[in-house]
């Protein structure tokens, strides 16, 4: 006969089992809530997070100092358009354009039939006034002698003595005309001036020549071209650095690859308020006659290079009402808008006038709506 368990062992063991069951309850019960408090949590560090950007960093890049390149015109070292200095028909012509020629060498020859005459005229004049002379100087003699042996009055002497000096002077002017026309004939030859070549021909034979100093109306034109004169306008900035015995590089399209050392001459002296340049000479040997006067070209100073500002990618930029800005990131992580000025637009970069401050940490492509101050996130 088994024995009956006592009553108070079995509401003891109940009590028990109620209270652990209750202790795992609570248990459950408090890892939800700390579990869910954990995620939301969690939840919120992620939410924040994401309302943090995200930026990735460039730095200001600096192009090479170039040369500076500018462009210019070429002109020969001496350049005479040849005029006629007297009317006429053209007789002949001797020379054509590209002929070299000497100083003094024939150009042209003119036939003036209306001067010859004018010539022939004088000179008869001329030998007509001299035999009044030859006569009026016998008369005047012979009234002086007279006038010693008192046969002839003082007045009488003294007029053809004054009639004598007057065909003197009569003779002296007519001699200065046919002088003067003689040196008229001798403009009907049209010689070159100095040693060069013919540039240009600007007549042909039986043409009728007037005389005249109107730019078109040359006869021929004669450039020295041994030497060439080289003409460039230098911006204010540089002018500095382009000083009488500079040398420089020419270049011509006509010959590419080829460069020709030239040297600064003069400059004006003064900035064209025009264009803010100044003008500049320089010289060029051109003994071997590649270099074409009239010609353009580019002169290019290695000694004065221009100076080169920060470069920045084209996403960089911010273009807002505020003008042109970029985006940098302080040490903070903190935003700061910086106004910038826009140099030159080399396609793949965008130089910027000023120095590098302030452009060491600046944000490639910044989100839209970025303002000053906020706070960001540097992407490795």
């Amino acid at each position: 006969m088994s024995r009956r368990m006592p009553a108070d062992f079995f509401r003891s063991r109940n009590k028990l089992l109620g209270l652990g069951l209750a202790v795992i309850a609570l248990a459950v019960v408090v890892a939800g809530v700390l579990g869910r408090r954990s995620h939301a949590a969690a939840i919120a560090e992620r939410a924040a997070q994401s309302q943090v950007l995200t930026v990735k960093l460039v730095s200001a890049g600096t192009l090479a100092p170039a040369p500076l390149a500018l462009p210019a015109r070429i002109e020969a070292w001496s350049r005479a358009p040849i005029y006629a200095r007297v009317s006429g028909y053209l007789k002949r012509w001797t020379v054509d354009i590209g002929a070299p020629v000497k100083a003094g060498q024939l150009l042209a020859e003119l036939d003036t039939p209306d001067l010859d005459q004018q010539l022939l005229q004088a000179r008869a004049e001329l030998a007509s006034a001299r035999s009044g002379l030859a006569l009026a100087a016998s008369t005047a003699r012979r009234w002086q002698e007279l006038r010693a042996i008192d046969g002839v009055s003082q007045q009488e002497t003294d007029e053809k003595t004054g009639d004598l000096a007057a065909r003197q002077s009569s003779v002296a002017a007519l001699q200065a005309n046919v002088e003067r026309m003689q040196t008229l004939r001798g403009y009907a030859r049209l010689v070159a001036p100095f040693d060069g070549i013919v540039t240009a021909r600007n007549t042909d034979v039986g043409a009728l020549i007037g005389v005249g100093g109107a730019p078109g109306s040359e006869l021929f034109v004669v450039s020295d071209v041994r030497r060439l004169r080289v003409y460039a306008s230098v911006p204010q900035r540089q002018v500095a650095q382009v000083a009488p015995g500079a040398k420089a590089q020419l270049a011509v399209p006509e010959r590419p690859g080829k460069t020709y050392g030239a040297t600064v001459l003069s400059s004006a002296q003064a900035i064209n308020p025009g264009s803010g340049a100044m003008l500049v000479q320089l010289s060029v040997d051109n003994a071997a006659g590649e270099l074409l006067p009239g010609g353009f070209a580019t002169v290019s100073f290695a000694d004065a290079a221009a100076q080169r500002g920060v470069t920045v990618p084209p996403g960089a930029l911010i273009f807002g009402k505020d003008g042109v800005q970029v985006a940098t990131v302080t040490p903070q992580g903190r935003v700061r808008l910086q106004k910038v000025a826009i140099a030159r637009d080399f396609g793949n970069v965008v130089e910027l006038a000023g120095g590098r401050e302030g452009l060491e940490r600046i944000i490639d492509s910044p989100p839209d709506g970025v303002l000053d101050g906020d706070v960001v996130r540097v992407a490795q």
